[in-house]
């Protein structure tokens, strides 16, 4: 099991390495600095158990679908699945739009989070998490083979906030 990790999180790196030595714990964890990034390895035949999704190939061209026992952690623990899909492939930004209000143009900021995959089967994982824990989402209309789902409703995103926080 090789997880490259951006140098910019020093504590996702960290979280990394405690759940590969919990998922093993008799196995060693180790990390290969690069540049600007740092790989979390661990060795053992037994990963394939632990991850059957994996394959030959790019994950977005085969099928992911997690084993009943994975699908009974991620309905017991979606806000641990979200915080990772987010953290992985997603982001929060401040989003901003202009009206014109009493003749004026005025700025509004709000928050958002946004999640892209090309895996139609992640995104399903994704979404169906996020409807487990009534949070309201919408894909965006894009011309690209990724999807980008968006939570922007304001008490979504203090779901969100309150359960994913930063990345750091």
């Amino acid at each position: 099991m090789r997880i490259t990790l951006d140098n910019a999180w020093p504590g996702i790196i960290d979280e990394c390495e405690t759940a590969l030595r919990a998922a093993r714990p008799d196995n060693s964890v180790f990390r290969v600095q690069r540049q600007g990034c740092v790989s979390v390895t661990s060795s053992s035949k037994h990963w394939p158990c632990l991850f059957p999704q994996h394959g030959p190939g790019m994950k977005h061209t085969r099928k992911i679908a997690l084993e009943p026992w994975q699908q009974a952690i991620a309905d017991n623990h979606p806000w641990a699945l979200i915080r990772g899909l987010i953290h992985s492939d997603g982001c929060r930004i401040t989003n901003w739009t202009t009206r014109i209000v009493a003749g004026e143009r005025k700025r509004y900021e709000y928050p958002r989070y946004f999640f892209t995959n090309t895996s139609a089967d992640i995104i399903r994982l994704f979404t169906d998490a996020l409807d487990r824990v009534d949070v309201e989402w919408k894909p965006l209309n894009q011309s690209r083979a990724a999807v980008t789902i968006s939570v922007a409703r304001k008490a979504s995103v203090a779901l969100m906030d309150l359960h994913v926080g930063p990345k750091y």
